[in-house]
């Protein structure tokens, strides 16, 4: 035995309960029953398998030499909702003493189908281990809620795409017990096309039909609106009739409206016209050369978008019951089948083509990689099955410390002169401030940041003060909120470049607004006037002690040093210039302008903006913020928004 922990053969129960699961779980069957050594297998039948009118396909089982251990009649004729409801109950009423009997280490139950469901209900509530095969799929009705259904129920999962699989992983369920192999029947599949096929044509289309110049119609109900699958149907039969090709025309399932899809067909004559064929049922070996073989097949078959695509054939897929589904190049939707001219018009496009074969289903080794799998389950292992969530943020229980302590943000600002740091809460009030010369080197000011914010968190501490995190920046507000953008850098407006040949930003790059308008900047421009004596005018002076700054150039411009005005004024312009580029971009409403420098820019800017700007900007409000402390706020607001915007 491989490693399953069993020191006994794994008993394995094989449920299928019509002719189309049957054609996925067989070659898994056949794999089975070739390794007795490992498995026993029990097989269980039920569903339209047992009805005549669905052709007694329990009995294609038979033919291919598998006992079956137990006939289960659980469909209540009907055809409507209520009967497939009474199916499924009926279904759940009888299967106990089935498992009770049979006693199985794990159930392999297929697909989306209300039969299935009953199955896997059965088997988990008697605890025992399911693998579902198929789970993960898209297709577009009702059966993506049953499939998801008997995936949550399910212990294992073969599926048969990556998406299938990543749509698995998101459902939560435990990669290590999720294994893609691709679809069973893709084995049987790729090997068959090369067989005599011409007999099994001329036995089921006559004598006279030749490859390639006959359709396959094979169209379900679709239970979440039967009313419009009814006449879908009969449009794809008339427009059928009008392409007259030969065509063989398949029975639909046991679906609620198939019964008033079969009344449909006779009352056309489709079984009696002489350009089709209607049959309740095809062998699946005789199927694979009838669709390998044709100039097209239509409906809204699962088979059309899935196994079809192995060979090139054209689909038209008609309606929404698989729009869901991955398909390759060979399929044609026509979602909105609603007149018979769109299906003629798609059967003339389609018909006769040859598209590339397609392996998106398969690659044909699905079932050894399946027997594999169920050779690694170990029976030891505990029952109930775990589901992977991702991980959440901690829910906080009810504390005293927590409903007093203040929800607050460190908030830095980055001043010419002075290094700000605050503990600014949740109102926006400022708990406490603290400001630091700001050094000379790019070093010395990174580091003094971080000593004072590291002071600040543990000052937050003995405040009761939480520190939800660290805000430094401009901000831009869209539809009431902060744009953070994807990596919480959005809005760097001092970093807009106004010109090419600018002088150089602390940035690394050059023509930045903040290389012309920031209070280091202006800081710089008064250091150089200053030094070569041409900063001071009369009725002002610098002590020697105190370094000079923006505000002593703002000082020699009010009174009259004309190379501060003209300092000023370029400052103001590359501001406005970028303010333009803002409302070229963005379009605001409102512009603020904050800090000690804003009520001397404002009137530049504005003048800017009626120089430069699109006459569809140009009545934009710009305003300098009231606020005592504007720049901290704003940064604290980047904080605070973001995380109380996910807590709350």
């Amino acid at each position: 035995m491989e490693k399953n922990g069993n020191n006994r053969k794994l008993r394995v129960c094989v449920a299928t309960c019509n002719r189309a699961d049957y054609s996925k779980l067989a070659p898994i069957m056949f794999g089975i029953k070739t390794e007795p050594e490992f498995f026993e297998l029990d097989v269980v039948v039920l569903g339209s398998h047992l009805i005549d009118d669905y052709g007694n396909t329990y009995r294609m089982i038979e033919q291919d030499d598998f006992d079956i251990n137990t006939r289960l009649h659980t469909i209540v004729r009907g055809e409507d909702e209520a009967a497939m409801v009474e199916s499924v109950g009926l279904a759940l009423v009888k299967l106990p003493d089935v498992l009770n009997r049979l006693k199985p280490d794990i159930m392999i139950v297929h697909g989306d189908r209300f039969d299935a469901l009953a199955l896997a209900t059965s088997a988990a509530l008697m605890n025992i281990r399911i693998l579902h095969i198929e789970g993960g799929e898209v297709s577009g009705t009702i059966d993506d809620s049953i499939r998801h259904a008997i995936t949550k129920l399910a212990h294992y999962h073969v599926c048969c795409t990556r998406s299938a699989e990543q749509h698995l992983i998101s459902m939560c369920e435990d990669h290590d017990r999720i294994l893609l192999a691709g679809c069973p029947s893709y084995d049987k599949l790729l090997s068959a096309k090369n067989k005599d096929y011409m007999s099994i044509i001329r036995m089921w289309l006559g004598d006279d039909v030749k490859c390639k110049d006959y359709i396959v119609a094979l169209q379900h109900p679709v239970t979440t609106d039967i009313k419009h699958s009814i006449k879908m149907f009969e449009l794809t039969l008339d427009a059928l009739i009008s392409f007259n090709k030969r065509t063989l025309v398949l029975f639909p399932n046991i679906d609620a409206g198939s019964k008033e899809m079969v009344r449909v067909m006779r009352k056309k004559g489709i079984e009696h016209h002489p350009n089709f064929r209607a049959v309740k049922h095809v062998p699946f070996d005789q199927f694979i050369q009838l669709v390998a073989h044709a100039g097209c097949m239509i409906g809204n078959s699962s088979c059309g978008v899935r196994e079809v695509g192995a060979f090139g054939t054209p689909v038209i897929n008609l309606g929404t019951r698989q729009i869901g589904r991955e398909t390759g190049e060979n399929v044609l939707h026509v979602r909105d089948a609603d007149t018979q001219d769109k299906i003629l018009q798609a059967l003339h496009l389609q018909f006769g083509k040859q598209y590339p074969c397609s392996k998106i289903y398969g690659d044909g080794n699905a079932v050894p990689r399946i027997l594999k799998f169920l050779k690694s389950i170990d029976l030891q292992e505990p029952l109930q099955k775990k589901f992977c969530f991702p991980p959440v943020k901690e829910s906080i229980s009810q504390d005293i410390d927590h409903i007093l302590e203040t929800l607050s943000a460190l908030a830095v600002d980055l001043g010419g002169t002075n290094l700000r740091v605050a503990i600014v809460s949740m109102k926006g009030e400022i708990v406490k401030k603290y400001t630091q010369f700001n050094p000379k080197t790019y070093e010395e000011r990174i580091n003094l940041i971080l000593q004072m914010c590291v002071e600040a968190a543990t000052e937050a501490v003995k405040l009761n003060c939480r520190i939800l995190g660290v805000g430094i920046g401009g901000g831009i507000i869209h539809q009431h909120e902060l744009i953070h953008g994807s990596s919480f850098c959005a809005a760097e407006l001092g970093h807009l470049v106004v010109s090419l040949d600018g002088p150089d930003c602390s940035c690394g790059s050059h023509g930045c607004i903040e290389a012309y308008a920031s209070g280091m900047a202006l800081q710089r421009e008064a250091k150089k006037l200053h030094d070569e004596d041409l900063l001071l005018v009369e009725g002002m002076s610098v002590p020697k002690d105190e370094a000079v700054g923006a505000l002593h150039l703002i000082q020699a411009a009010k009174l009259g040093n004309a190379k501060a005005q003209s300092i000023l004024r370029t400052a103001g312009t590359a501001l406005g210039l970028g303010v333009v580029n803002i409302l070229h971009t963005m379009n605001p409403s409102l512009v603020i302008l904050s800090g000690v420098l804003a009520s001397h820019y404002i009137h530049i800017v504005k003048d800017v903006i009626r120089q430069q700007a699109l006459s569809s900007v140009q009545d934009v409000d710009v305003v300098v913020s009231d606020l005592a402390d504007p720049a901290l706020l704003g940064a604290a607001s980047m904080v605070l928004d973001y995380t109380t915007r996910r807590i709350h």
